[in-house]
């Protein structure tokens, strides 16, 4: 039985991208659809963490900081995946890839690039 990954967009992230995810049978929410506008990185990442989902996002430095700031404090996250800015269709087809290649257990805790 495979675990399939709950995803969260950052909120850099296209609401197209969330769609195209969705088409394909992906678990997703974006920050929009969680009432979560505005609120920083770190507030992101709880929010993520305490649903048990992996965030997507643009960001790449300032989520390694966190990423790195958890590990360093033994905590755990459900995954961070950081996609390059390119359109919608292919940051879904990148992200896409990469969860229906891991299972939930092999993303957990880990700082991805699709």
């Amino acid at each position: 039985m495979r675990l399939d990954t709950a995803l969260y967009t950052d909120e850099d992230m296209s609401a197209l991208v969330a769609t195209l995810l969705r088409s394909r049978g992906l678990d997703i929410t974006t920050v929009p659809e969680q009432g979560n506008l505005g609120k920083t990185d770190i507030e992101q990442l709880e929010f993520a963490t305490s649903v048990n989902r992996c965030l997507l996002t643009h960001n790449r430095v300032d989520f390694e900081k966190l990423h790195i700031r958890y590990v360093e404090a033994s905590r755990e996250h459900a995954g961070i995946i950081v996609v390059p800015q390119k359109n919608a269709y292919e940051v879904a087809r990148r992200i896409g890839i990469l969860v229906n290649t891991l299972m939930a257990d092999e993303i957990r805790n880990q700082l991805l690039y699709a």
